[in-house]
Order: C-alpha cells, then sequence, then structure tokens
C-alpha cells in the first residue's frame, strides 16, 4: 500500500515484518500502525512528547500486543503521532504537529489516539492500534469517520504500554471494515471463532441523543433498520432514560452531584460520572508521572499544560468513592443489558470541532463528550464506534455498548449489522 506524506499520521515510518511461523496466519498481507504509546524492543517510547523521550531509554522488549498481531501475519508500516502524554481527545500535538483529518481537514482528528485513526482513515494502513482511556479510540474513530473498539477493561493486556490511568486504560484498534476489526479482535481477544448472535435487546438512551447536535434520527434509524433487517425483526428495542437509571442505580454517585451537574443541555448523573472519572484519571496519573513532571519539567503545549498542573495538585480525597462508582455501575449496567443485551448512544455530541478551537467555547462541547464517554470508561464495558457516513459534510457515528466480556458478541454483531447501514 502507497505511503503519503500529506496527512502527518507517522511520528516514525519503518517496517516490522511479521513473525508468523502458521501456515495460515489469520492478518497475513494486512498493514498496520502503532501508537507511540507501546513498546517496540529496541526505540524508545515516546508518549507524544520531547522531553519524555529525551529522559527515557529504549525498550528492552516488545509489547505482548503488538508481537501478537506481528505473529498473526500483519505487517507494521510505522509508529504514529499522539496528544501528549495521551491526555487530550483532540488529536492536537504542539510538538509534533496534528494529523490532518482525512475526512476535514479543518477539524481535529481526535485523540489521543490521533495518528492511528488518521493512518487509517487515509489508507495508508488496513488497521492500526491505540489505546483508550477517556475516549481516546471513540473519539477519533467518531471524527475521523472509521470503525474503533474499545474493548473491556483489562481482557486485552496492557503490558509494555506506557499507563495513563489504570483503572480505565484499554488496548484498541481502528479499522475501515467490520471484518478487518473483528480479525484484529479475534487475534487481540484469543477468540479465533467469533460468530454472529442475535441480541436479546436493544436499548436505545433516549436521553443520551438530547445531549448531541446531530437529529436523533440520523443517528438511531440506520442502525434500528439494520438490526430488523439482520434479525427479522425479532430483536426487543427499547428507549429508556438512562440518566435517570444510573442516578438511582448508583448511589454513590451522590458524592460527585454539584451545582455543575445541574446546567442546562446535561444529564446530572452523567455529569456526576464523568467528574468521577477525571478525579480518579487526575490521581494515577499523579501516581504514574507526578514524579517525572515535577523532576523534568517539561515543556506542554496549550490545554495539556493545564490539564497536567491540575492533576498534579490533586489529593487522594474521594478516591475511594470514585472506585466505589465503577463497582455499583459496573453491577447496575450489567443488569440493565442482560445476556446479549446492547446500548445504543451517541459517540459523541456532534462533529469534530474546528482546529485550534477556543478552548472556552470548547468546553460545553467537552462536558457533554465526557457525560457520553464516562458510561463505558467507568464501567469497563466494550464499546464500538460505528460511522454513519456524513451530515452536513462532516463524519458522525453512533456507538453500541455490550456487557464486559463480550467483546465477541459485540464485533460479531457489527460485522453482521453492517451489511445493512
Amino acid at each position: 500500500m502507497a505511503m503519503s506524506n500529506n496527512y502527518g499520521a507517522f511520528i516514525e515510518k519503518s517496517t516490522i515484518s511479521p513473525t508468523a511461523s502458521s501456515s495460515c496466519p489469520s492478518l497475513k498481507g494486512l498493514t498496520f500502525a502503532i501508537k507511540d504509546i507501546f513498546d517496540v524492543e529496541g526505540r524508545v517510547t515516546g508518549f507524544g512528547n520531547p522531553d519524555w523521550l529525551r529522559t527515557h531509554s529504549a525498550a528492552t522488549s516488545t509489547a505482548p500486543v503488538v508481537s501478537s498481531l506481528l505473529e498473526a501475519g500483519a505487517t507494521s508500516l510505522g509508529i504514529t503521532i499522539m496528544d501528549e502524554m495521551a491526555y487530550s481527545i483532540n488529536g492536537e500535538n504542539a510538538h509534533y504537529r496534528t494529523p490532518v483529518n482525512p475526512v476535514a481537514s479543518d477539524r481535529v482528528p481526535g485523540g489521543s489516539s490521533s495518528g492511528s485513526a488518521v493512518a487509517v482513515g487515509a489508507g495508508l494502513v488496513d488497521f492500526s492500534i491505540g489505546t483508550d482511556t477517556g475516549g481516546s479510540i471513540r473519539v477519533p474513530a467518531s471524527y475521523c469517520g472509521i470503525f474503533g473498539f474499545r474493548p473491556s477493561h483489562g481482557v486485552v493486556s496492557t503490558v509494555g504500554v506506557t499507563p495513563m490511568a489504570q483503572s480505565f486504560d484499554t488496548v484498541g484498534w481502528f479499522a475501515r471494515d467490520t471484518g478487518t476489526l473483528k480479525q484484529v479482535g479475534s487475534v487481540l481477544l484469543q477468540q479465533p471463532d467469533l460468530n454472529a448472535t442475535e441480541p436479546s435487546q436493544l436499548i436505545i438512551a433516549d436521553d443520551c441523543f438530547k445531549l448531541c447536535s446531530v437529529p436523533r434520527d440520523l443517528l438511531v434509524q440506520p442502525l434500528v433498520k439494520s438490526v430488523d433487517k439482520s434479525f427479522g425483526g425479532n430483536t426487543v428495542i427499547n428507549k429508556m432514560d438512562l440518566g435517570e437509571y444510573i442516578q438511582e442505580n448508583v448511589p454513590s454517585l451522590k458524592h460527585f452531584m454539584t451545582s455543575e451537574t445541574q446546567q442546562e443541555f446535561c444529564i446530572p448523573s452523567l455529569m456526576a460520572l464523568s467528574s468521577s472519572m477525571r478525579l480518579l484519571q487526575r490521581y494515577e496519573f499523579k501516581m504514574n508521572h507526578g514524579e517525572w513532571v515535577s523532576s523534568v519539567k517539561p515543556e506542554f503545549g496549550p490545554g495539556i499544560s493545564e490539564r497536567i498542573e491540575e492533576a498534579i495538585r490533586v489529593s487522594g480525597e474521594k478516591i475511594d468513592l470514585c472506585r466505589l462508582v465503577k463497582t455499583q455501575l459496573l453491577t447496575a449496567l450489567s443488569t440493565l443489558l442482560g445476556d446479549n443485551g446492547v446500548l445504543m448512544i451517541p459517540t459523541v455530541p456532534g462533529p469534530p470541532p474546528h482546529l485550534q478551537a477556543d478552548v472556552v467555547a470548547l468546553e460545553s462541547f467537552r462536558s457533554r463528550a465526557f457525560s457520553l464517554l464516562s458510561i463505558a470508561g467507568v464501567s469497563g464495558l466494550c464499546q464500538v464506534t460505528i460511522p454513519l457516513g456524513l451530515h452536513e459534510n462532516l463524519p458522525i457515528s453512533v456507538s453500541l455498548v455490550a456487557k464486559h466480556g463480550s467483546d465477541g458478541f459485540l464485533l460479531s454483531l457489527v460485522d453482521c449489522l453492517s451489511k445493512f447501514i
């Protein structure tokens, strides 16, 4: 596949040949790209920041996820740019340039797995790997008009992956088609046979779609029609107020309810969920990298600098409550979904924002985005981003969420549904 410099997705282009020993490796002939957060033996993992690159040594081994893909016959074409320290969902990097969104060049590509998403969206590779802590697979997949999969927390190995916040860190992947998405999943999930199963119910989180600027029917109807065509109209389809359900079934959230969570155009329980997620994320980031930040005093770009300063100042107050919220939410959503149920939500509140948009102007969008992203982020459930083409010449998407450990089911389901979307 021809490579292009036009999209700025790669920080380093270097081929790593497959190490397949099988006579019929499952990913033979496919190319992929690696986010600069995964260890590759002999190179320094850059973590999106030149000071990090300067102060760290070369990896002595390759992350098992990368090794698994090479052993399955895939060829790596290089390392991709990411947001600094994985601490943004925008995709802008002040040091290494911002990868160009292949479907909307005046808009952000989404982050922090920006280069990995752009490499797939621009057709430079067949698939790519990234990480998702607060939304770093789901957001760039939506913004670049491709499929993105965030697996259940803890299901795919994070060994050899620079941590951001371990309570939320997951290894995810991008592809332009569901067949490739599923193929990669079968390798990383170590589930060679992924067969489609009819969902027991499709739950539409109606209140969540009110957070979105895209007309509801453009997001909901394609999937509803596809479910009907795929399974003969037998799947139960329910609508619900997800925020209300979470508020009633996650009692520890009351500790995160503030005047901010009562704003107009918000769902109070999801705002509180987002607050608990970001607090624990800041605390774990500080535990992981606070000492390095304090001693090296690295240079960070705008937005990232303020976010990291806030993390370094955070105390351990309410951290146990954050972990209790995680446990209660997982139980509540597992009960709601039952076996083979799926939840439909918007991936993000709308199309990708403009490049270098004003931080204050973006605050409402970010707030609504994290309300949506925290549902799978805090619970640890698996989520797939499904592109739905363009609305007003900008990419839009919808997401399906399934129970923890139902990753193979969700990948097979979206592969089945994609035939009719």
